[in-house]
């Protein structure tokens, strides 16, 4: 079992309100092969809401303290994304949860590459908020790209 960003099942928690669906994370879904979470919305953050990126560093600095969570309106919403971040982690502990699927560039499930911070659509390497979390409770993360390369390159 894993845990995937719920967006990429079709369920509509995106931060405007739709969602990355895909098909083969729908069959995983229906399989129940996969548990889908909206770090966002498991912090008590509204959907749709303002779009929110990472200023001053990635997941692991707001984690720290030292960097923030930021909507386009200037709002810090950095309480409500650890909460989100925290609430995933005891979700992912109670069911044994050691993978975790998540949508790249968020600035919670961000895997790799998130957004710089400044709402220009300009990427930088780093992790969301949820990604660093659980990467540091020992839980392996992948974006939802790298899931879909492996299994193309393994024909499933």
């Amino acid at each position: 079992m894993k845990i995937i960003s719920a967006c990429l099942c079709g369920i509509n928690c995106k931060y405007n309100g739709k969602n990355n669906y895909n098909r083969i994370f729908q069959d995983m879904l229906i399989k129940e092969q996969v548990i889908p979470i909206c770090p966002e919305q498991l912090g008590g953050l509204p959907t749709p809401r303002p779009p929110c990126e990472i200023k001053g560093g990635s997941g692991e600095e707001v984690l720290s303290g030292k960097a923030r969570v930021i909507n386009h309106e200037g709002c810090d919403l950095s309480d409500a994304f650890v909460k989100g971040a925290e609430e995933t982690l005891k979700l992912a502990l109670a069911q044994g949860i050691k993978e975790a699927i998540l949508q790249s560039r968020s600035p919670s499930c961000g895997c790799g590459f998130i957004y710089d911070g400044t709402f220009s659509s300009q990427l930088i390497k780093g992790d969301g908020v949820t990604t660093a979390l659980l990467r540091r409770h020992g839980i392996r993360v992948i974006s939802e790209a790298e899931y879909l390369s492996r299994n193309i390159r393994r024909g499933k």
